[in-house]
């Protein structure tokens, strides 16, 4: 019988303003699997990044810091879901960032359009699931 898994709240210090004020984790680990809720692209002011690649790059960024907080990085992550106000015009913006961060091998990705997502400014969020220590080869 294999040892029971605790869940891990994982909250880097620079969001533990977003985890007070709207109660919910960056990211929950149980063993070596981790959910990282949606990052999106704003910078530590709360500004959102202008135009998409610049979003995408904060974005990633914020996602690459709250794995290294839950001990894994970015080549852990198995999966990736990304939401876009405006998914057929940007996609071609976010693919070239998102292949910056994910040379290969990739992971699985669903990309879905919305209408709106948390601030009118912002124009994608990313969440992932990892595997921490699978590192893709």
């Amino acid at each position: 019988m294999s040892a029971p898994k605790t869940r891990q709240t994982i909250i880097p210090p620079a969001t533990q303003p977003m985890y007070d004020a709207y109660h919910f984790a960056p990211a929950t680990r149980v063993g070596d699997m981790i959910w990282v809720s949606g990052q999106v692209g704003i910078d530590a002011t709360m500004a959102p990044g202008v135009g998409m690649e610049a979003q995408a790059k904060l974005a990633f960024e914020a996602l690459k810091a709250v794995l290294e907080a839950a001990g894994a990085n970015l080549s852990d992550v198995v999966e990736l879901m990304t939401f876009h106000t405006d998914l057929r015009g940007d996609m071609s913006a976010f693919s070239q960032v998102k292949d910056q961060y994910f040379p290969g091998p990739y992971p699985s990705w669903t990309a879905v359009g919305v209408t709106q997502l948390a601030m009118p400014e912002l124009l994608v969020e990313i969440r992932a699931v990892a595997v921490a220590g699978c590192r893709g080869a």
